[in-house]
C-alpha cells in the first residue's frame, strides 16, 4: 500500500505548471481546497470537475499515476462514506437494524467522498510538478511576513521539506524490508485483522529503525555544515514572478471568482 503513495513524489516534466513560481501553485492549492468544500450541488461539482482535469492535462503527469495514489486513502475513503451515509438524518429510504440510510445521508456520502478523492488528485499535481525545494522555497517566502510575530518560518518550512523528501525514502525502505521478509517466508496477505496486525511487526521494527537512524544521520549532517537556521540564509536560486505567473494568478482569481458566483447566484 505504501507503494501507491503519491503524494511527496516528484515527476519531472517540462509542463508549464512545472515552470510556474511555487508560491502561485501553493496558492492555486489553497485556493482549489477551499473551492472543493463551497459546492453543495452539481453545477459546483461539475465546474471543479473543470478545473482539475485542466490541471491535470497541464501537468503532464500520468493520470493512472496519479490514481494509483487514492489506494493508500481507500480505507479512510469507506469509511467516510459509511459514516455519512449511515449517521446523516433526513428521510429514510432504507433500513438495516439500528442503520438507517437516508436521502440526505446518500448525498452527503456521495458529495464527501468526491471531495476527498479531488484533494488527494489535486495535492499530487502539487507535489507532482514541484521539487521538494522550491516548494520550501515558496513557503519561506509566502509566509515571510510571519517572521515579524515570532513565527519561524524558515524552521517550518524545512521540517516540510525534510518530511516530503522521506516519503520517498521511506516507502522504498519499506519494500525493500517487505520482500527480505517474503523472501524468508514472512506472509502478510492472509488471516483476519488481528493475524495481519501481528505479521506487520517483523515489517515496522527494521523500519522504525531505519528511519531514526537516517534521521539521526541528516542531523549530524546538518550540524557538520554548521546550519544553525535561517539567520542570514540566502539563496543560490531566489524566486522570481515571471509573466507566466501573473497571467496564472490572473486566471486563478477568475476561477475563484466563479466558484463564488455559483454559490450565490445559482445557490447549489
Amino acid at each position: 500500500m505504501l507503494r501507491d503513495i503519491t503524494i511527496g513524489q516528484y515527476y519531472p516534466s517540462d509542463s508549464v505548471l512545472h515552470q510556474l513560481d511555487p508560491r502561485v501553485k501553493l496558492m492555486g492549492t489553497l485556493v482549489y481546497v477551499l473551492s472543493l468544500f463551497f459546492f453543495r450541488g452539481l453545477a459546483g461539482f461539475l465546474a471543479v470537475t473543470l478545473g482539475l482535469a485542466v490541471l491535470i492535462r497541464l501537468s503532464k503527469a500520468p493520470f493512472r499515476y496519479m490514481v494509483k495514489g487514492l489506494r493508500a486513502i481507500a480505507v479512510i475513503l469507506v469509511l467516510t462514506g459509511m459514516f455519512n451515509l449511515f449517521l446523516t438524518p433526513g428521510e429514510e429510504l432504507a433500513a438495516f437494524g439500528i442503520f438507517k440510510i437516508t436521502d440526505e445521508g446518500l448525498k452527503s456520502a456521495a458529495f464527501m467522498v468526491v471531495r476527498l478523492t479531488y484533494l488527494i488528485l489535486g495535492s499530487s499535481v502539487l507535489t507532482l510538478t514541484t521539487t521538494p525545494n522550491r516548494l520550501t522555497d515558496g513557503l519561506e517566502k509566502a509566509l515571510r511576513p510571519l517572521n515579524k510575530i515570532g513565527v519561524p518560518v524558515h524552521e517550518i518550512s524545512m521540517i516540510m521539506s525534510i518530511a516530503l523528501r522521506f516519503i520517498p525514502i521511506l516507502v522504498e525502505e519499506t519494500d525493500k524490508i517487505m520482500k527480505a521478509q517474503l523472501a524468508r517466508g514472512a506472509d502478510f496477505e492472509s488471516g483476519n485483522l488481528i493475524k495481519r496486525a501481528k505479521a506487520m511487526a517483523p515489517l515496522l521494527v527494521p523500519l522504525f529503525v531505519s528511519a531514526f537512524r537516517r534521521a539521526n544521520d541528516l542531523a549530524l549532517a546538518m550540524e557538520a555544515r554548521c546550519y544553525n537556521g535561517g539567520a542570514g540564509r540566502t539563496k543560490m536560486k531566489p524566486l522570481k514572478y515571471e509573466r507566466r505567473d501573473g497571467a496564472a494568478y490572473l486566471l486563478l482569481g477568475l476561477y475563484f471568482a466563479g466558484i463564488i458566483a455559483l454559490r450565490i447566484w445559482l445557490k447549489f
